[in-house]
């Protein structure tokens, strides 16, 4: 799946908007950010650095090192809160399947609770 693809599978999940509040800073493609429409939230970043789609998610503090160990593809967030963000670089190692499943639980995290 490409850059496009992914904002698409992420906007699908409910209620959220794309947002791109980084492209006057970034020199190239700007970082996509998807945000849950009611409470702003973003809970997937999506970007390119060195020609790969990186896209970074929120996810339990219990799972994040396992996940890490699990794929190399898998690595704490550039920027973000290491203890709850991981960076996946897509088409490595993490099948897309459990790169979705781990957009879905970003999503999940951040959305508001009732």
């Amino acid at each position: 799946m490409n850059k496009a693809a992914w904002i698409d599978f992420c906007t699908g999940l409910g209620p959220t908007f794309a947002d791109t509040p980084f492209a006057k800073m970034e020199k190239g493609l700007p970082t996509v950010v998807v945000r849950h429409l009611k409470n702003k939230k973003g809970f997937a970043y999506l970007s390119e650095r060195e020609g790969n789609l990186i896209i970074a998610v929120k996810q339990n503090p219990l799972e994040i090192e396992e996940l890490r160990e699990a794929f190399h593809d898998i690595t704490p967030a550039w920027h973000m809160n290491k203890t709850h963000w991981n960076d996946i670089r897509v088409g490595g190692d993490v099948s897309d399947d459990t790169v979705k499943s781990m957009i879905s639980t970003s999503y999940e995290l951040v959305k508001p609770k009732r």
